[in-house]
């Protein structure tokens, strides 16, 4: 009886240890660049804002990033990664990091014929976004003009993915597509096809759209005119 007890408490204690450090792992200080990867894969990702990832690491206009760099995901530790302890406090007084205005939302419009299935903070999915359905193959539209910053199926759980930059506020997002018809650097205008609908979860056709605003996901329904 004793031997068992002393067994059931150390996998307690194990399992115990092990959530602590899945915890800390959510919620990462660092990002070690790997081959492929951009930095606007890179703040989507971590729901942070591509500005913000640049100013913490001093990247100018964060388009010099290579593999097995290591990027800052939090502003303390990258304004103060080359200072010493007995300068650290001077140095956030002295040389603060300037915030970057907001800009105005585009005027949206519906990216694809159907209805919301799966709202905005729910699952299926990632729960970032909305999960519209449809049928397999039928076009996909540019929700508002922009320029493609990403477009690849190397961000799990998106499928083939397109991300759309408005401006330095807004984002958006277009996931589970059976084709892509657009490409990185693209200047795609409001309504322009841009890919074709696939299957999400459950093995049925759907669209994932999301709307992110300084890189956090917002609930794209307040921004979709009502059907």
């Amino acid at each position: 009886m004793t031997l068992r007890l002393l067994t059931a408490l150390t996998l307690l204690l194990f399992v115990t240890a092990c959530g602590s450090h899945s915890s800390w792992r959510d919620n990462p200080q660092t990002h070690i660049v790997r081959k492929g990867e951009t930095l606007f894969s890179i703040s989507w990702r971590y729901g942070k804002s591509t500005q913000d990832i640049a100013r913490w690491n001093r990247l100018g206009d964060g388009s010099l990033i290579y593999p097995g760099q290591v990027l800052h995901l939090h502003g303390t530790a990258a304004s103060t990664r080359r200072s010493t302890p007995s300068n650290t406090r001077t140095r956030r007084e002295t040389n603060p990091l300037p915030s970057i205005p907001s800009q105005p939302s585009p005027k949206w419009s519906w990216p694809t014929q159907g209805r919301i299935d799966i709202k905005f903070g729910a699952k299926p999915g990632t729960g970032t976004g909305v999960l519209i359905n449809g049928k397999a193959g039928q076009p996909i539209y540019a929700a508002a003009s922009g320029r493609v910053v990403y477009a690849g199926s190397g961000l799990i759980g998106y499928g083939q993915l397109i991300i759309l930059k408005h401006n330095d506020t807004y984002l958006s997002a277009y996931g589970y597509n059976a084709s892509l018809l657009a490409k990185e650097g693209d200047q795609i205008k409001k309504g322009q096809k841009i890919a074709t609908m696939g299957e999400g979860p459950e093995r049925k056709p759907r669209l994932h759209f999301e709307i992110r605003r300084n890189g956090k996901p917002v609930d794209p329904r307040q921004y979709l005119s009502a059907r």
